[in-house]
């Protein structure tokens, strides 16, 4: 096995590894003042974005659920690595070449299991791509001509062939270093009793790409009908293929999607790819499963962009019984979104790829243009199921529909659907309708407000004791972030006392910025707050000294050495206040004249004490 990566390489691929470009490729950034940026946490489920990067320090925090680190802990902790693997991982996206301290250079043999993965998937994915062009292939370059893709879209997708014998890519990827035990790990071979297997054998394939480009699995279209296998067949879960996690063509669409404020949620691959073509460049698919919860966080931290609301989905899907119920399973998730949802079905029943060829790329984008709101289909949907010609339809149409205008949680668009609703079920009594309505959302709020709520978890400070509305507290963890984010502007602090603090927490910072050597020893001031990091003894100050560092510090206007001195100098003082009313009691308890010689000194160091104070007041005033 490879020795330990060199201190010098690890810091090497931090410095070549901007934070805001690594986090950037999982989640949309936006400028949050101050040098900082924010978005949607992709570590916990939140509508607003409490999700801070400072790219200046290399650190990102979330303030919603506490974690936070460096761009090593970032990819550590979203891609479930150890250290050693996000380090490699990090390299290889920045072209460096690690080395070990036992010697040599990193190998293929010596790199993390995730890496061998996607490089195992990489040389899978090429392979397929070269096969595409064999002569085994024309019955899969028919599919795709018969649809109206071209060799170059193909190309553009990376569609590929697997041969129809039993070991081709198993005996490819052997040729290239790989061990058995990789390649079924990878989910690109089974296991058999004769030994491993190719999974996919005679099918078209489709990559599937995470958000940052790199091939983690496969959906593959069966060629032959005589073929007793699924129609599509999809690389099983593995330790990079998380199909719940995954959707197809986001590598592609994610700056557009950026960009428009949209995604386009479609059926199938050649239906993304039909999408592209036609210029809705925000279509994508899910891999094999149903729409749920997670690919909901996946798009909604890429729609964040300029405004608080992200944006519109909107879901396409086969206008038939089946197509149907699909975007109804979607409206069981819509709450999730901070989005307007849209569903886009075309009549006719042709899903994306069949309208494109029969009806031309046009047709495409009309189809996503025609989007009707989600609310509006999930309710019409249901009242279709009822006869309208009679009362008793009409009646049973209203109940059935009422309770998913209820579930609009915002106010007047509830009131708006349920005005609706009495016209297109033809009560023709709108107050009836409203107060109906009305009660059941009054009944569903009264039900959610009756669930227990989880409790905030946070890191660091955040139990017990702790008060941030304390302006104790609030003044000395400003005292705390100076000395953390600037430290060339807190000079101030190396001067305070071991009692400054009053806050255990904050007192235990200051004792780790002192075996640092203070803020005078911060000779790199960008990586400062994570070398205090690094030197945090647990885990949970680590996560405080992380939140200090990323935490806007409240000024007016810029940040300059007088305003630092004045929050530090208000350190010192209220910490001599302290000791002054120590020394008042202290001098109150004593006679002076039978404890005469106790009693002069005590009243020296009150002396003394003052002093200091009126000196620190002229420091902070700036006179001194």
């Amino acid at each position: 096995m490879a020795g330990r990566i060199r201190d010098e390489d690890v810091a090497l691929v931090r410095e070549r590894s901007p934070i805001a470009d690594v986090v950037g490729e999982y989640l949309q950034l936006r400028n949050a003042g101050g040098g900082s940026l924010k978005g949607l946490c992709p570590f916990h489920d939140e509508k607003s974005p409490s999700f801070n990067v400072t790219p200046s320090r290399g650190l990102f925090y979330c303030f919603g659920c506490s974690e936070g680190g460096d761009v090593i802990a970032f990819v550590q902790k979203i891609d479930h690595l150890s250290f050693v693997e996000a380090v490699e991982s990090l390299a290889q996206r920045a072209g460096i070449r690690l080395q070990y301290e036992q010697g040599g250079y990193t190998q293929r043999t010596d790199q993390g299991q995730r890496q061998r993965l996607l490089d195992a998937h990489k040389a899978a994915a090429e392979f397929y791509v070269e096969q595409l062009l064999s002569p085994r292939a024309q019955e899969g370059r028919r599919f795709l001509s018969d649809r109206g893709f071209t060799r170059a879209d193909a190309e553009r997708f990376g569609v590929g062939f697997a041969p129809p014998g039993w070991e081709s890519l198993t005996t490819h990827l052997r040729k290239k270093g790989f061990a058995d035990k990789e390649i079924i790990l990878a989910g690109l071979a089974s296991q058999g009793r004769r030994g491993p297997y190719d999974k996919f054998r005679n099918r078209l394939v489709w990559p599937v790409r995470e958000v940052t480009g790199e091939v983690v699995g496969f959906g593959a279209r069966k060629l032959d009908p005589e073929d007793d296998g699924p129609k599509y067949l999809n690389t099983q879960e593995t330790p990079i293929f998380k199909k719940s996690h995954l959707l197809y063509g986001l590598d592609l669409a994610k700056r557009d999607i950026a960009r428009e404020r949209q995604a386009v949620v479609v059926e199938g691959y050649t239906d993304v790819m039909a999408c592209h073509l036609a210029g809705v460049t925000t279509a994508v698919a899910t891999c094999g499963t149903s729409f749920g919860e997670e690919h909901l966080k996946i798009l909604r931290r890429m729609l964040l962009g300029r405004s608080e609301f992200g944006g519109e989905v909107v879901f396409t899907f086969d206008g038939d019984a089946a197509g149907q119920k699909a975007a109804l399973r979607a409206f069981a998730e819509e709450h999730g979104f901070v989005t307007e949802t849209f569903v886009a079905v075309q009549p006719d029943g042709l899903d994306p790829c069949d309208l494109r060829l029969k009806h031309g790329e046009a047709a495409v984008r009309d189809l996503v243009a025609a989007k009707r709101p989600l609310y509006e289909f999930a309710i019409r949907s249901e009242i279709e199921n009822h006869n309208l010609d009679t009362y008793e339809g009409r009646i049973a149409a209203f109940e059935a529909a009422a309770p998913i205008v209820a579930g609009i949680r915002n106010e007047g668009i509830r009131k708006f659907y349920g005005v609706s609703l009495d016209k297109w079920v033809g009560l023709m009594d709108e107050s009836y309708v409203l107060r109906r309505v009305d009660e059941l959302a009054s009944g569903g709020r009264t039900a959610r407000r009756g669930r227990p709520q989880p409790a905030r978890t946070a890191g660091g400070p955040d139990t017990a004791g702790y008060d941030r509305r304390d302006p104790v507290v609030q003044r000395e963890r400003q005292a705390l972030k100076i000395a953390l984010q600037h430290p060339a502007l807190a000079a101030e602090f190396d001067r305070l006392d071991a009692e400054a603090f009053t806050v255990p927490q904050h007192r235990a910072v200051q004792e780790l910025i002192r075996a640092q050597g203070g803020t005078a020893a911060a000779d790199d001031p960008a990586r400062w707050a994570a070398r205090l990091r690094d030197a945090a003894p647990n885990d949970a100050q680590r996560g405080f000294v992380t939140e200090l560092a990323v935490e806007p510090i409240e000024v007016y206007g810029e940040l300059d050495e007088h305003f630092a001195t004045e929050i530090l100098g208000a350190i010192t003082i209220h910490s001599i206040d302290r000791q002054i009313a120590n020394l008042k009691s202290r001098l109150g308890r004593l006679d002076a004249v039978a404890d005469a010689e106790e009693y002069q000194r005590v009243f020296g160091e009150l002396m003394a004490v003052g002093q200091r104070k009126r000196v620190m007041r002229e420091r902070v005033a700036g006179t001194a």
